[in-house]
Formats: C-alpha cells, structure tokens, sequence
C-alpha cells in the first residue's frame, strides 16, 4: 500500500469514527462517499453515496448523508460506477493453465467485474460445466457467465465431420442447448467463421436458436466471413433474428482490411433499418485497430494442414511443386478448410504490427508490401518468414475512422475478445492489447480525449446495455437491491497503457473494483479475494 492511501484510509476511517457517533440507522459493510455518481443508465452524473451489505446495494444517499460502516472509501475525486460487463471473453477457457483461483488481474485493473465465456461457439454444455465446477473449486475474482457454443456441441455430436447435419445429428444438439440454457447460460453463440460451424448451414443455426427462446435466451455470433462478406455475413445475423424472433448480437463487430475500408456503414444502415422493423439487433466492438496477432510463420500451411517446421519450410520452397502446395494450402485451406488467409479475407486485411530486426515494415499493409516489393502477396509473406525474424501481424486490420464511425451508436457495447496473457501467450507473439486495455481505451482515449461521447454514455455501454442483452437484472446499475459490483476511477487519468509492443501493461486510473460487495482490486493490484460466482441469466419479471 502506498503512503498517500494509508493516510487517506487512515483519515477517512478517524472521520467516520467521530461521525458514527451522530449517525443513526443500520450498520454497512462498506460506505462509499464523496464521488461523482455514473448510475449505469447513461443519466447525467450526480454526487451521492453508496451503502454497500451483505454483497448488494443497500443504500444509495445524498452526499452528506450520514453513513455507519464498518469500512469507509474516500471517493472524493473518483467516478462510482457499476463494475464493467465484458459480453465476449476467452480468457475463462484458459483457467486449466491458471495458477491456482482466477484473479484475473487483466479484467479487474480495468473495471470489468462480469465476463462472458464461451463467445464463438467454443465451449460444449459439458466443457462449460466442467469450467463452471472448476472455478466454483478455485474461486474466482470477478463473476463469470457462459453462452452455450455452437462448436462445442457440434464437435461432440457430430465428431470429425464436415458436413450439414442429420434431423438426429440436429435433435441431439438442440437437446444439447436446451441443457445449457438449464444450467443457466445466456444464448447461443456461434463461430461460423471456424471448423466445424463453417460447415452449418443457416437452417442448422436458426434450428438451435430457437432453443433459447423459452429461456428468453439471446444469440451472439462470430459471423461467417467478415473479410471476404462482410455485409451478407452480418446479415445472415439479421436474418436469424427475424425469422426466430431471437436478439441477436454480431460480436466485435468490425470492418476488416483494404476492401471494406469505409464499409461499415453499410452495416451500420442494414442494422438500423432492422432495428425500425422491431428486430432485436446490437453489437459489440473492442477499440482497437487490429484483431487477432500470429506470428508470420502461423499463416503457412502444409497440405497436411499444419505449420511446417523451419527445415520442412525450407525443402518445400525449394521444389517448385511442393512450394505451389504450400502456397494453395495457405490461402485456401486444406480440401477447403480453414486458412487464416482466407478466413480474413486475403493479405490485403493484414498489417505487420512488429518486426523487431526491421521496424520500418511496422504498420506495413501486407498486400501493400508485396506491390512495392514487386512479388505476389504469398511471396512477400514467404520472404518476412524467411528473412526477418519474429514479425508479427494482425489478421484483420480495421481503420481508426470506421472504428469512430461504429462506437457511437447506441446499440454497441464495449467487449475485449481478450485471452488470458500469460509467459506462454506473450512467447507465442499472441498478446494483444485488447486484453488489458479495452475498457480504459474507451473511457480514456475515445470519451474523455476525443469527446466522441460523455463518460455517462460510455459506461452505459459498458453497464446496463450489456447487463439488458444478456439477462443479468440484478447488475449493470447503482440502485438499491442490485449486485454490488462497482467501479472506482479518476476521469482525469484513467487510461489504457498496454499497446502493440507492450501488450500487458495494466491501465491507469483504476482505484478500487468490488465484485459482490467485496474489494478485489484496490492499489494498483488485486487483493486475492475471490468472490466472484457463476452469473445466470435472469427471467424477465
């Protein structure tokens, strides 16, 4: 603990001391006083104070109320706002390779309380049960919840095949989603985009999501082809809604590479003429300028379907025959399957975002590259593999002004399409910055630096947006009854530091995170509890 939050907890509690004399009424756990209340609603903000008991919220007061408590927090200074939902998350997958209890220090230093798991139709009913008992073990910092995955069930349903489904193949899934949705998940998601859903057809989709509607369950979905289609990708998302009467979510949202540069506001229009014909439409966005990192070496494929090692690299460049194989194998996939060069739509969506022996290819398109050097693309992806060591690219670059474009509008809230970041993953080049900087980048940079909206707006999209689309009534707002999950942090300075080159930094301006009325996170570090706990989706009253 710093010297400065000693006093400050020190003279905070000697003040209560002498005022509990005069107070009168029940005794709190936590009192939280003197900040500049964000209520979660995206009403303007308003000085009041905040009783936190028995892990809810127990008192919402006027500033100079009186409040006994068994801890007081000094909020003066500080924005009090409900604790972040993070609607698309992989890092709970990642719990096995975790030490001990899920702290998760990534999501709580910037805000986030809640994250969803299994987005892109990972997790089957019995993995995510499996997850769920494994956490409940270890214990966890901030809450989690889960969508039932499309490519989860279809791989135990339907192991190895890659072919539409049987009516048996399809009833035995659809049980399966039933099932989920007893355990308490919030929908369906799909990863259309990957093996094995690249191979259901929209019939299969709007089957399974049907299955939710009883539970009053929502549909989230990695759309099938956003490099190559955006705008029929996204739509066949629409489509879905209208025809099963479903909401539906398009997650990370985002127009990819040189073809689409501008196009989102196509989608934009498609969504919004959706939306007037009572289709229950949103999104989410994480804001950043690239998605997923590989390696360049990772985008080669054999016609085996694996990443040759260096020295089988090497054989096959040299034979004119074997070095074709790789080339058609890289860009389209083995017998049709998936290659990240097709998946995003062709080189042009690629951008070098390191190359630490030859930093002026940083930002380098590659498509762009290749015309400047003079080579087909795969030959320019061929000569940063052997060439240049450990050059990292993003697979789907996104321009900044599509990214203004689309944060504004009122139906898309904030995600990470984080991972857990560990020694591994940085050694892997898979750290992306997103997974330690999304919500404070938006709060930050996109709210406060470039007033693109105000900070009440910008947490809503963080809060209650996500909290109504997945069914969590009891959280995503301050008001009295809800969860006390909430947030702590300066306006002033709050601010995401991790980027491309330094992918894990913790972000500034975070003060202190309660999950369930617990602190988790408080002097730039989490404090071990683990209150945390699975989050099902609530039944609308």
């Amino acid at each position: 603990m710093s010297v400065s939050s000693f006093f400050r907890i020190v003279a905070v509690a000697t003040a209560a001391a002498l005022a509990s004399g005069c107070a009168t009424g029940p005794v709190y756990d936590i009192a939280i006083t003197g900040g500049t209340l964000y209520d979660g609603s995206g009403a303007p903000p308003r000085a009041a104070s905040v009783a936190v008991r028995d892990g809810r919220i127990a008192r919402v007061a006027a500033p100079d109320t009186r409040l006994r408590a068994r801890r007081h927090i000094d909020a003066t200074g500080l924005a009090v706002a409900p604790g972040f939902i993070d609607p698309h998350s992989h890092v709970p997958e990642s719990v096995p390779e975790m030490p001990g209890p899920m702290r998760d220090v990534q999501d709580l230093s910037q805000g986030v309380t809640t994250i969803m798991a299994s987005p892109d139709g990972e997790l089957s009913v019995r993995q995510m049960g499996m997850l769920r008992d494994e956490l409940a073990r270890r214990g966890s910092g901030p809450n989690y919840g889960c969508y039932v995955g499309h490519n989860g069930i279809r791989r135990e349903v339907m192991p190895g095949e890659h072919r539409t489904a049987t009516p048996e193949e399809l009833a035995a899934m659809e049980a399966q989603v039933r099932a989920g949705m007893e355990m308490g998940c919030v929908g369906l998601s799909t990863g259309l985009m990957y093996d094995p859903g690249m191979y259901a057809d929209e019939a299969e989709v709007q089957a399974l999501a049907r299955q939710v509607l009883p539970f009053h369950g929502s549909y989230d979905s990695h759309v099938r082809d956003p490099g190559a289609h955006l705008l029929e990708s996204d739509r066949e998302v629409v489509r879905l809604g209208r025809a099963t009467g479903v909401p539906v979510k398009i997650a990370h949202l985002k127009a990819v590479g040189l073809a689409n540069r501008g196009r989102i506001g196509d989608v934009i229009a498609m969504v919004e003429a959706a939306q007037a014909e009572g289709v229950s439409v949103v999104a989410d966005q994480y804001p950043y300028d690239g998605a997923t990192l590989r390696y360049a070496r990772e985008l080669l494929l054999g016609p085996d379907g694996k990443v040759p090692g260096a020295d089988a690299l090497a054989a096959m460049l040299a034979d004119p025959d074997r070095r074709a194989a790789l080339r058609d194998a890289t860009e389209q996939g083995v017998d049709g399957g998936f290659a990240w060069i097709k998946a995003v739509g062709g080189y042009g969506s690629m951008r070098i975002v390191d190359a630490p022996d030859a930093p002026d290819l940083i930002d380098r398109n590659l498509q762009l590259l290749a015309e400047d050097w003079g080579v087909p693309p795969f030959e320019a992806l061929v000569r940063l593999v052997t060439r240049h060591r450990d050059v990292r690219l993003t697979l789907g670059s996104i321009d900044e002004a599509d990214i203004r474009e689309l944060i504004v509008r009122p139906w898309v809230m904030i995600a990470s399409d984080g991972f857990y970041v560990d020694d591994t993953v940085r050694a892997l080049g898979k750290a992306h910055p997103r997974s330690w900087g999304s919500f404070t980048r938006v709060l930050g940079h996109y709210s406060r630096d470039l007033h693109l909206f105000p900070l009440e707006e910008a947490i809503r999209k963080m809060t209650s947006l996500p909290a109504d689309h997945l069914g969590f009534a009891d959280r995503g707002r301050i008001a009295e009854g809800k969860a006390a999950d909430i947030v702590l942090f300066d306006p002033a300075t709050v601010a995401a530091r991790a980027d491309y080159l330094h992918p894990s930094r913790p972000s500034a301006g975070i003060d202190t995170v309660l999950v369930n009325g617990v602190v988790v996170y408080e002097d730039g570090a989490a404090t071990g509890a683990t209150p945390g706990r699975f989050v099902r989706r609530q039944q609308p009253e």
